[in-house]
């Protein structure tokens, strides 16, 4: 037989007949996660952006029509690469009239069935919950019992939204970042003070006066502590 080399015009086809060959090998079917979509949408020239759009238009259409059996597709992007109407998805109308949320949707009612869900970020609670479990994955793959209390975890937190502007540009991946590295430090120095070490990136510790002996800093300048170059 000849053989094909996959190009940009046929990749999606290719991939709707990798699902049915799996269904054949035994599996219900093909999941395609596509993350970053905001690489669309920093894609410089116009023309190109309208055809990758125009692509997910295509995969939106056989989904609704059947042509897209057993394959299954989820796209996570930013809300300004959705929603922006000169460079997002929504710049291609046919998309947009498609995929924009309705007039009944409120942020207490969500329709989970819509074309697009709208993610909300980790919750003080569900972030506490998150590090809850990952001191216990930690606990069991490196083989020590943590001493963090739950107070320690919720200090933790604490420090965590106590950055300047956290209250827009904290995500998971730092505070999991941190808490990985806090709990790499007690793991292999036991004898290390949990309260010590989290009082020690907190508080009055990080101000100049503090940690330079210096006490004749200008209380202005406290405004400032957090930015150290």
């Amino acid at each position: 037989g000849s053989s094909a080399i996959i190009s940009d015009d046929d990749w999606y086809d290719y991939v709707k007949l990798i699902a049915r060959f799996l269904v054949c090998s035994g599996y219900k079917g093909m999941l395609v996660l596509i993350d970053e979509l905001v690489n669309l949408y920093k894609i410089p020239n116009a023309i190109t952006r309208q055809y990758n759009y125009e692509k997910i238009l295509t995969m939106y259409n056989d989904t609704l029509q059947g042509k897209a059996q057993y394959l299954g597709m989820i796209m996570g992007g930013t809300p300004t690469s959705i929603e922006d109407r000169r460079r997002g998805v929504f710049s291609y109308e046919a998309l947009r009239s498609r995929l924009a949320q309705g007039r009944f949707a409120r942020e207490d009612l969500k329709d989970m069935l819509a074309p697009i869900i709208r993610l909300q970020p980790l919750t003080y609670e569900e972030l506490l919950v998150l590090i809850e479990k990952l001191m216990q994955i930690h606990a069991g793959y490196f083989g020590w019992t943590p001493t963090l209390t739950e107070n320690d975890l919720v200090d933790f937190l604490k420090i965590e939204f106590g950055r300047v502007g956290a209250d827009t540009h904290l995500t998971p991946r730092e505070v999991i970042r941190d808490f990985i590295e806090l709990l790499d430090i007690l793991c292999q120095n036991p004898d290390a003070n949990v309260a010590e070490l989290l009082q020690s990136v907190g508080g009055d510790a990080l101000a100049p006066a503090a940690a330079t002996g210096d006490t004749g800093a200008a209380d202005g300048d406290r405004n400032f502590a957090e930015f150290t170059i």
